[in-house]
């Protein structure tokens, strides 16, 4: 245990990460859980990541900005393809978005083969590195999210297949960059899953109270204890949610917490 470890100069700028990952997560995981296509957010991901370390084999730096757009370009590539499955077979869109993590997690390890330090490189795209994220990585990101979020919100139903999709490869690539892509499913899945009993208008705060607190416990654990943060968090986030699924059980035995099902 390291007390010492408690450095509000890195704590503070990778909690803010986790915020903006979950500004977005939180309202399309939501609507992933309505959908029945969990898996969604690990397939655009992996598709993401594909993008990044196809840059990097090439010569590219993959923190540059040749990098980011190879990476945006094969998750949009992935939305379009997705919006094409869900309308021409929407009864196995889920198996689809299976094959197609399958096959972009597979292309990565093929890419990275030969390389002395891909094995390195990619297991930091799949853990992440939150605690060295910085403020001028967060700039960009936050300016993203609200745009993300204003034409989310704005949009509502209107949004159509391709633009979900869309929007979806969008916050996804800039989120795996800040938190990889284990933490990205888990923020997209866990709160909407823990609060799936509460009425509609209450659900998304809770859901956000449930993410922001389980980063919060994760990262300070991770730093105590000298653990990787992204799967430190990762429990956390899962053991948050199960206490607050727990907790709103039995209210709604007796009766007195309506379900939005």
């Amino acid at each position: 245990m390291n007390l010492d470890a408690f450095n509000l100069s890195i704590l503070v700028p990778a909690f803010v990460a986790g915020l903006l990952v979950l500004a977005t997560h939180v309202p399309l995981g939501i609507q992933v859980l309505g959908r029945g296509i969990v898996f969604i957010d690990l397939a655009i991901a992996q598709i993401a990541t594909l993008g990044v370390i196809a840059a990097d084999r090439v010569g590219f730096e993959p923190a540059g900005w040749v990098a980011q757009a190879a990476a945006v370009s094969a998750a949009l590539l992935g939305a379009a393809l997705l919006t094409w499955t869900e309308k021409r077979w929407p009864e196995i869109q889920e198996a689809l978005i299976g094959v197609l993590f399958a096959l972009a997690a597979s292309g990565g390890m093929i890419l990275v083969a030969n390389n002395p330090h891909g094995g390195e490189h990619l297991q930091e795209l799949l853990s992440g590195q939150i605690l060295w994220v910085g403020y001028a990585q967060l700039l960009p990101v936050a300016c993203l999210t609200s745009v993300i979020l204003g034409l989310w919100f704005w949009l509502g139903t209107r949004i159509g297949r391709f633009g979900f999709y869309g929007l979806f490869a969008f916050a996804v690539t800039a989120s795996v960059q800040l938190v990889g892509v284990y933490l990205v499913f888990a923020s997209l899945i866990i709160p909407a899953l823990s609060c799936r009993g509460y009425l509609t208008r209450l659900r998304l705060f809770a859901a956000y109270g449930v993410g922001a607190a389980g980063y919060a416990l994760g990262l300070g654990l991770s730093t105590l204890f000298d653990l990787p943060s992204g799967p430190v968090v990762v429990w956390t986030l899962a053991l948050v949610g199960i206490m607050v699924h727990w907790t709103t059980r039995t209210p709604r035995i007796f009766g007195s917490c309506p379900s939005n099902r």
